[in-house]
């Protein structure tokens, strides 16, 4: 049986048939991790010896028929700056590998595991997630796997390339400005940042704490549905993780899309991309049959504003050891946190006044529409190494300017899904799909609709 290409939720209906034991998926998600790590530079650590245990555990159980959950048996795996009981949480830094190991897993683990699946490792990402490379100078790049001289994005590169590698089904990683959906895209699999708050961060490294959020990465839409489902619910030790009600969405993926009004973002969102970043939108577009227009003000602004609370608050972090130790940081991470640590606070505050702003222009936006069409990135992933490129006859930097269309969204809070455009003999690209916060149900839904769209041409 070949498992590498089923999705999570065949894979766990075939483990709870007994038709494939869990030990046997693990024992075999391991080897081929093992295989090709060395080259595709994934993992950071592998628990091998923990997940083939939880394996025999869930087997034993399923003998009994006892109820082990939606994943069961599911290999996962996440961004190595979530808390792994027993192991140390890196955040790709060499400075965390003096701390010593977490005492317990995070919130968002102990949820997945309680849903039967299994956690087989932590992954590759930028230094302290500022980064959209995945190119770490203490533990090395994470290749493309569509082509492993390119990037595979970042800073959650390791997550997103381990899932397009088919190394695991699914895992999670971190959005701050772009962090799960620039990867996402570039390694053409499915990356959702949920509404800021939405679900809970407990046990992770923060970067920015009033932008950080956690997603996932999986190669299917009812993967991210049932992930997203676990996911939710309050928690009293992550004071932004509200006490809404969850909204699951599983169960209603299917529902008839037609009730929608959906627009596709011009102006500054078609704008500094490359042409088949915005054929890719276009192709969406198509699909969904529309044609309606509108434009996010300011969008360029919330990009500035954005970068202004993300330097402030990352190096605000960790001033203590660029004050003490700057020489061991990656060098790059080091020169932006020491800029960040010199911005004047009035910057700062004008930035969140104007975030306020923002919000309430884009809030009316969304009493006319419900889901907006955006290009994830401007490009589709770039070299290895490669520090510029040529957008529109401009000569650009390319580690600030891969977030260009993430970042004005996540600045404040929207649920976004990035979906995967494959293309035959082409490096894969995404499309942005955003709603209003806490509306992910109808993200999931279009989502759903592209998804079979899709696979019937």
């Amino acid at each position: 049986m070949n498992i590498n290409y089923l999705d999570a939720i065949a894979l766990s209906q075939k483990i709870k048939k007994q038709e494939i034991s869990a030990t046997n998926i693990i024992s075999q998600f391991i080897h081929n991790i093992e295989q090709q790590n060395p080259i595709l530079n994934c993992f950071t650590t592998i628990l091998k010896n923990k997940a083939i245990e939880q394996a025999e555990n869930l087997d034993y159980k399923i003998t009994k028929g006892e109820d082990t959950g939606v994943l069961t048996g599911v290999p996962f795996a996440v961004k190595n700056l979530f808390d792994i009981e027993g192991v140390i949480t890196l955040a790709g830094s060499k400075i965390n590998q003096e701390n010593a190991p977490a005492t317990q897993d995070a919130t968002a683990i102990k949820k997945l595991k309680a849903a039967g699946a299994i956690l087989v490792g932590a992954l590759n990402m930028d230094e302290y997630a500022y980064g959209f490379v995945t190119e770490n100078s203490h533990y090395g790049a994470t290749p493309n796997p569509h082509n492993l001289s390119r990037i595979s994005g970042g800073s959650s590169g390791g997550s997103a390339a381990a899932v397009a590698a088919n190394l695991v089904p699914f895992s999670l990683g971190s959005d701050t400005n772009g962090s799960v959906r620039v990867p996402a895209a570039l390694c053409g699999v499915f990356g959702l940042k949920p509404t800021y708050g939405r679900l809970s961060r407990t046990g992770t490294v923060l970067f920015s704490n009033s932008l950080d959020h956690i997603g996932g990465f999986t190669r299917s839409v009812r993967d991210m549905a049932a992930i997203f489902d676990i996911l939710q619910g309050e928690d009293k030790n992550d004071p932004v993780c509200t006490s809404l009600p969850p909204q699951l969405c599983f169960d209603k993926l299917h529902e008839d899309i037609s009730r929608l009004k959906i627009a596709v973002v011009g102006n500054y969102f078609q704008e500094g991309a490359e042409t088949e970043a915005l054929e890719v939108v276009e192709t969406v577009t198509k699909l969904l049959n529309i044609n309606k227009i509108i434009s996010i003000p300011e969008a360029h602004r919330a990009r500035a504003a954005a970068y202004i609370i993300t330097a402030c608050e990352g190096s605000n972090f960790h001033l203590q050891n660029l004050r003490s130790r700057p020489q061991d940081f990656d060098s790059a991470t080091r020169d932006r946190f020491l800029a960040g640590a010199f911005i004047p606070n009035t910057w700062y505050l004008q930035a969140q006044r104007f975030r306020r702003w923002y919000r309430d222009q884009v809030k009316e936006l969304f009493q006319k529409v419900d889901v907006i069409i955006a290009p994830t990135t401007p490009c589709v992933a770039t070299t290895l190494g490669q520090e510029k490129m040529m957008i529109n006859g401009e000569e650009i930097l390319i580690r600030p300017n891969l977030g260009r269309f993430t970042q004005p969204l996540s600045f404040i809070g929207l649920p976004v899904l990035s979906f995967p455009i494959l293309r035959q003999n082409k490096l894969p690209l995404g499309v942005q799909l955003i709603a209003a916060p806490y509306q992910e149900l109808k993200i999931l839904q279009v989502a759903t609709f592209l998804e079979e769209k899709l696979r019937k041409l």
